[in-house]
């Protein structure tokens, strides 16, 4: 019976599409927040606009720092996971190296 297990989480996300890590923030070396989501544009596009209530609308969290795309939404699920225990050091260091003077990368995803 244990077997099973895999065949069956295989099966329902065998369809899923790949997704995205993200992490935004509301200026340099601000408050950051680490999301996952299938559409990074349109989830962006919800924390600029204050679409959705919550902690990125509460402390203004608008501009996109970093991103990263994996093939299977598990993987970028799982990474994002990994990235929300990190310390706060090894997060900024990650921006730094993808985006040194942590300007807003919104606009580059057209």
């Amino acid at each position: 019976m244990t077997g099973l297990v895999p065949v069956i989480h295989a099966v329902q996300h065998g369809g899923m599409k790949g997704g995205w890590v993200y992490i935004v923030t509301n200026k340099r070396n601000g408050v950051l927040y680490t999301g996952v989501t299938s559409d990074l544009a349109r989830r962006i596009h919800q924390h600029r606009t204050g679409a959705c209530d919550g902690f990125t609308k509460h402390y203004g969290l608008t501009r996109l720092v970093y991103y990263e795309r994996h093939d299977d939404i598990i993987a970028a699920i799982q990474r994002e996971k990994n990235i929300k225990h990190w310390p706060r050091a090894w997060k900024a260091r990650l921006i730094l190296e993808f985006n040194a003077s942590w300007r807003d990368l919104y606009e580059d995803l057209a």
